[in-house]
C-alpha cells in the first residue's frame, strides 16, 4: 500500500534505467505522466500538478525545491508523506514530510537535524523493516484494547445486573483489583510484545488528521460487543446456576471467580489472533512473553484461590474443579479459531 517515487538530480535516461531495474518502471513505452523531468515538473501549474502527481513515478534533474512542492502536492491529495534524504538541499522536503528519514552514515548533520528519523545503516530495507514494526505495535495496541474493552464490558454487565438476579457483589473489590491487573498491567505486556508479522504488510496505510482512522475500527467494536455481551450472559447463567435462594457460599464464589478469570486466559489468545486471519497457535512458540503472561495468570489465579482465604473471600478449588472450568471455559478459544477458520477459507475463495 505504499507508493515509491523516485526524486534525482541523475539524468532521465539514468532515472528511468533505475526505475526499470526497481520495477518501478515498466519495460518498453512509458506510461503517460510516469516520468518527468524538473524542466518539465516546474512548468505545471499547482492544479496539473494535483491531478497528476499520484501517476508521477520518477522525476529526474529535479531541482532543491521539486521535492517540497512534490510532497505538499502529495499530502493536499491526502497522502501520508515519507522523504529520504542525505543532503542539505533535502532538509526542506524532510522538514515538511510527514516522515523525514535521513542517512546516517552520508547524510549532512543539516538533513538529520530536518529529520524524524537517521537511518543508520542508509538500507533502504530498514524503511521496510520501520513500517512493519510501526503497524505491528499499532495492532498489537488494536488487541490489547479488543480485550481490555471486552472484559470491561463483561464486567460492568455482570456488576449491572447482579443485583437483579439476587446477587449484590458476585466479585469482590480485593477480586475486582485482580481482574483489573489482568486487564491492564499483564494483558499489555503480553500483547505488546507480540513479535511484528509480515502479514501486516498487506494492510492498507491509515488516514492520518483530523478526518483519520480512529483506533477502534468498526471489526473491534462488533468484537468487543459481541464477546463482552456473551460473557455478561454466560455469567449470570452460571451465577443463576450456583446460587440457591439468592445466596453464594465461598466455594461458588470461588468457582465463580475463577470461572471469569479463566473466560478471559482463552479470550486472550483469542485477542493474539484478532485481525491476523490465522490461528492463536501460530508462531505461540515464538511469542515466549505472551506464554509467560498467561502462565502469571493462571499461576497467580491458583495462588489467590488458594491462599487467599478471607482476603480475597475464596476457598481452595480441587484439581477436578479447576479442569472442570478450564473445560467449561475452553469453547470461548475453539469457536474463536472455528470463526477464524470459517473466514479464512472466505478469503481464499
Amino acid at each position: 500500500g505504499v507508493g515509491i517515487k523516485i526524486v534525482t538530480g541523475d539524468n532521465f535516461e539514468t532515472a528511468c534505467q533505475i526505475g526499470r531495474e526497481i520495477g518501478l518502471l515498466p519495460e518498453g513505452e512509458l506510461p503517460q505522466g510516469a516520468v518527468l523531468t524538473g524542466d518539465q515538473f516546474g512548468q505545471l501549474t499547482d492544479q496539473q500538478l494535483l491531478d497528476g502527481v499520484n501517476d508521477l513515478r520518477v522525476l529526474s534533474r529535479a531541482k532543491p525545491m521539486d521535492k517540497p512542492r512534490l510532497v505538499n502536492a502529495l499530502q493536499e491529495k491526502g497522502h501520508v508523506v515519507a522523504v529520504t534524504g542525505d543532503g542539505t538541499n533535502d532538509a526542506p522536503a524532510l522538514n515538511h514530510a510527514d516522515v523525514g528519514l535521513s542517512m546516517g552514515i552520508t547524510g549532512t548533520s543539516v538533513a538529520k537535524e530536518a529529520s524524524d528519523i537517521i537511518l543508520l545503516d542508509d538500507s533502504f530495507a530498514s524503511i521496510i523493516r520501520a513500517i512493519k514494526w510501526g503497524r505491528s505495535l499499532y495492532r498489537n495496541i488494536q488487541k490489547f484494547i479488543v480485550f481490555q474493552l471486552s472484559v470491561n464490558v463483561a464486567a460492568c454487565g455482570i456488576a449491572a445486573l447482579g443485583p437483579f438476579i439476587g446477587c449484590e457483589l458476585p466479585l469482590t473489590v480485593t477480586q475486582m483489583l485482580w481482574v483489573n491487573l489482568i486487564m491492564d498491567t499483564f494483558a499489555a505486556g503480553a500483547l505488546a510484545s507480540l513479535p511484528p508479522s509480515w502479514t501486516v504488510m498487506r494492510d492498507r496505510p491509515r488516514r492520518s488528521g483530523e478526518n483519520g482512522d480512529f483506533i477502534i475500527s468498526k471489526s473491534m467494536a462488533r468484537s468487543i460487543f459481541a464477546t463482552g455481551i456473551l460473557f455478561t450472559a454466560l455469567l449470570v447463567g452460571v451465577l443463576l446456576v450456583l446460587q440457591d435462594n439468592g445466596h453464594l457460599s465461598p466455594r461458588d464464589l470461588s468457582w465463580f471467580f475463577t470461572f471469569f478469570v479463566m473466560l478471559q486466559v482463552w479470550n486472550m489468545f483469542n485477542a493474539k489472533a484478532f485481525m491476523t486471519g490465522r490461528s492463536a497457535f501460530a508462531g505461540i512458540w515464538q511469542s515466549k512473553s505472551f506464554l509467560w503472561v498467561i502462565a502469571l495468570i493462571i499461576g497467580g489465579q491458583y495462588i489467590i484461590v488458594t491462599f487467599g482465604g478471607k482476603m480475597f473471600n475464596v476457598v481452595p478449588l480441587s484439581l477436578t474443579e479447576w479442569l472442570c472450568i478450564s473445560a467449561m471455559t475452553m469453547p470461548v478459544l475453539l469457536f474463536g479459531e472455528i470463526a477464524r477458520l470459517i473466514q479464512a477459507n472466505k478469503t481464499v475463495k
